[in-house]
């Protein structure tokens, strides 16, 4: 059943001015549709004027029942994040580079939003990733991952040494720069450069990557999304590693943690104009198919 609209929170790319333009402009088209407007707080600073009334970052998604990001896949992925427990399906305006999440022009905003808010779109849910960082057998850092949970070296070039766990069977030990844990929609991020396989973003699955293996063997592998996967680090002398969530959240890492990573029980909602096709989406981001 299609959701009823009735208040709309904007957010926009943090620390960026260029913004507000659009920002005002949005704002203006959704009162013409008479919608009720919040702007969450940290964006409210970007713009010179007041557009909406605004609500601090934790609290906004309790009153809105759509959000509206304006940036770049960054931006959403933070969005996101914090706004999965409230279910608040999210639209995204590009006005960075690729825009795979965020992925409505700013030049066709009001058109293709418009379509939305008429009732004609689709929705898409994709799953999150819930990682919990154990030491000594306490959790003492956890997060939710849109992309991606990366296990990773430090700021030094230096292989790092660790233990691959699927369902608590040993899979395999390795050394090399580190592994990546994405979901579908981290397998065109960060998983792809590393040689990762592309994964429908709708598909229950989650991919495990190495970055750089010593051992050339090791392979991505993909596995059903009600998988857990540990990654536990080895080395015999300590090393600088860390764990990172969407290359946004940042953890140190020491001999003998124990990174888990599973599915998350709710997912993210995307809207998308109707008809809108994934592989149309792949073609105009990586440029298949172009003669060069």
């Amino acid at each position: 059943m299609k959701k009823i609209i009735n208040t709309v929170g904007l957010f926009g790319k943090f620390q960026d001015n260029s913004v507000a333009e659009q920002l005002a402009r949005l704002a203006e088209f959704l009162r013409g549709r008479e919608l009720n407007i919040l702007i969450d707080e940290n964006t409210a600073s970007l713009v010179q004027q007041s557009i909406a009334p605004s609500r601090p970052f934790p609290v906004i998604g309790k009153e809105i029942d759509l959000a509206i990001v304006i940036g770049g896949d960054g931006t959403m992925l933070n969005i996101a994040r914090g706004l999965a427990p409230h279910q608040v399906p999210l639209i995204g305006v590009n006005l960075g580079r690729l825009g795979f999440l965020t992925d409505i022009p700013a030049e066709r905003m009001e058109t293709e939003i418009g379509k939305i808010l008429n009732g004609d779109y689709e929705i898409e849910n994709r799953l999150l990733l819930q990682a919990e960082l154990k030491r000594n057998g306490d959790t003492i850092h956890a997060a939710v991952a849109l992309n991606d949970v990366i296990v990773i070296k430090g700021e030094i070039a230096r292989l790092i040494e660790y233990e691959t766990y699927l369902d608590g069977e040993f899979v395999n030990s390795a050394r090399g720069d580190g592994i990546i844990v994405t979901s579908p929609t981290g397998s065109t991020a960060y998983a792809m450069s590393a040689g990762g396989p592309i994964l429908h973003p709708t598909l229950p699955a989650i991919a495990v990557v190495p970055i750089c293996p010593h051992t050339l063997s090791n392979r991505p592998i993909v596995v059903s999304s009600e998988s857990v996967i540990e990654v536990v680090m080895t080395s015999p002398t300590e090393q600088r590693a860390n764990v990172t969530c969407d290359g946004q959240l940042n953890h140190a890492l020491k001999k003998g943690d124990r990174i888990s990573v599973r599915r998350a029980e709710l997912p993210v909602q995307l809207l998308h104009p109707a008809g809108r096709n994934h592989y149309d989406v792949m073609r105009a981001k990586l440029h298949w198919g172009e003669k060069f």
